[in-house]
């Protein structure tokens, strides 16, 4: 039976525990939130578990070694002490990705991965009088260098693309909202399937996609072609197929609404044909329809979420246009929960509604505020709830 091992699942800032919630859920040990990173222990079997399950991770790490270092020449000698022959051929290929956060280097990320490359080849030349070439699409191994402060961690990244890449989405918008964080949004709202699901401003359908997987409970990165850690020499591919086999029984049914709207039609194509290419058409229904002039015609409690224009892609009368989702809201949602994110918080206060709950999330570089909005049967009852900001 393999051992356990510690991993680390880097992830969007304000997302850390729901990535942790996660990995408990699938079975991970010694769970442990970080900044934009969680930490876990688990077995070869969990890696690959992790990398096909997690939604809100962006990788999957595999640290090899820690050392203390003050300059470049402590790294060289760190990543030369690696006995890289037990990872990578020297007729392979590999790639560095590196992220510095010390004041003892004043270089920048892309300056410490070439000084690393040049150590792990040097440690080749050296023993084979041959070294392995690098290839920064498709290599063998990828390397992830990460110093923080004095400390150096080496990690193998058994993720190689980043897994917010899963795969169905071949037609976007402009500035389409990252899966993973469409995924943190969902999990974040509490939205599990037993609800409907409306996103009405959905561009390309990604909240949409991750909506109806999480209520489904098919594998995030499901569509997947290629994770790295096929190339690595200890791969059990006998054993990938098991996990898989395994997480694909657990996918469930569900018979709630999920629907998207989208004023434009070029958008509603994209959606259309990015929730085919994930295999959910069954279960989404996409319409041309301007949310502004829409209204709630599904039974029961519905969740409402949804990624509305601004920074790029503001273009708008902002007091107008939040003040008009506010007005859709009120007097055609009612027996919903709203949820929308934005950078504009201080569009918010033009919505005219009062927020249950504000989580700050980033989305690329922008500090965002995630918002809830309760809304009950008439506007009066709406109005009384509390604000927490």
């Amino acid at each position: 039976m393999d051992k356990d091992f510690k991993m680390v699942a880097t992830t969007i800032a304000g997302l850390e525990g729901v990535l942790a919630d996660e990995l408990r859920k699938l079975g991970a040990r010694e769970v442990k939130e970080g900044v934009r990173s969680v930490e876990f222990r688990g077995d070869k079997g969990f890696l690959y578990k992790a990398n096909i399950a997690l939604r809100t991770a962006i990788r999957i790490l595999k640290p090899i070694k820690r050392s203390k270092i003050f300059d470049e020449e402590d790294l060289y000698e760190a990543i030369q002490r690696v006995k890289w022959d037990r990872f990578l051929d020297v007729d392979g290929t590999f790639a560095i990705d590196a992220v510095v956060n010390s004041r003892n280097f004043t270089t920048n990320s892309h300056y410490i991965a070439l000084k690393s490359k040049d150590a792990i080849a040097d440690y080749f030349t050296h023993k084979f009088n041959k070294r392995p070439n690098v290839d920064l699409k498709y290599p063998d191994v990828k390397v992830h260098v990460h110093i923080h402060k004095e400390w150096l961690t080496i990690s193998l990244d058994s993720s190689g693309q980043s897994l917010h890449k899963r795969g169905y989405r071949s037609a976007t918008n402009i500035a389409p909202i990252n899966e993973v964080l469409a995924a943190g949004l969902i999990l974040l709202s509490g939205y599990k399937g037993d609800e409907n699901f409306i996103d009405p401003m959905c561009g390309s359908g990604t909240i949409l996609i991750e909506a109806a997987m999480i209520a489904n409970n098919i594998p995030a990165n499901i569509n997947r072609k290629h994770f790295a850690f096929e190339n690595w020499k200890d791969y059990d591919e006998d054993l990938y197929f098991i996990i898989q086999d395994s997480l694909l029984k657990k996918i469930k049914s569900s018979h709630f609404k999920i629907m998207g709207f989208d004023k434009a039609p070029s958008a509603v194509k994209k959606a259309r044909q990015n929730i085919i290419n994930a295999n959910l058409e069954e279960f989404i229904g996409v319409h041309h329809v301007n949310f502004f002039n829409s209204k709630k015609e599904v039974f029961g409690r519905t969740t409402i979420l949804f990624n509305p224009p601004y920074g790029e892609r503001l273009n708008i009368d902002v007091k107008e246009f939040y003040r008009s989702i506010g007005d859709t809201l009120k007097h055609n949602y009612s027996n919903s929960t709203a949820w929308l994110i934005t950078s504009d918080i201080q569009a918010l206060k033009f919505v005219g509604l009062r927020t249950s709950r504000r989580i700050p999330i980033k989305n690329a570089d922008l500090d965002c505020r995630f918002v809830k909005y309760e809304l009950y049967e008439g506007s009066k009852k709406a109005s009384k709830q509390p604000s927490f900001e």
